[in-house]
């Protein structure tokens, strides 16, 4: 009887845990914020989002188990800035709650530009905030 309880109770740990762990998101690599170039999470988990982090340009970086979906995309190629005021660790991200989208900052003056990674192309987009 003793030996049964003890099983129970352990296979209710471990279901405790792995439920835990699930539900955890991956913790995100340490970077440093003044690195000319940053990668970002995406909820996709083959998506990244590369940051030129001194003018705001950035690509949509998709790795792949087979070479024929493993490539990069523009989401814009305009820097944000002019090249005179272009310092490492200007720009960041931040995640939303929605899946596809992400708020562009720039540090510096504090403008902002919502910033929607897709699959598609019509679906890309890169919009500033007033």
């Amino acid at each position: 009887m003793k030996n049964k309880l003890l099983y129970v109770i352990l296979l209710l740990v471990i279901s405790l845990y792995n439920a835990i762990s699930a539900d955890t998101p991956l913790p995100e690599p340490t970077q440093r914020p003044d690195a000319s170039y940053r990668l970002f999470r995406t909820t996709n988990i083959w998506t990244f989002i590369k940051l030129d982090t001194r003018d705001g340009r950035m690509w949509q970086v998709q790795y792949a188990v087979q070479s024929n979906n493993r490539g990069s995309v523009i989401l814009n190629e305009q820097p944000l800035i002019d090249s005179k005021n272009r310092i490492s660790g200007r720009f960041t991200l931040y995640p939303t709650s929605n899946l596809f989208n992400f708020i562009l900052l720039d540090q510096v003056d504090g403008r902002t530009w919502q910033v929607q990674w897709s699959v598609e192309d019509s679906l890309r987009a890169v919009i500033q905030i007033k």
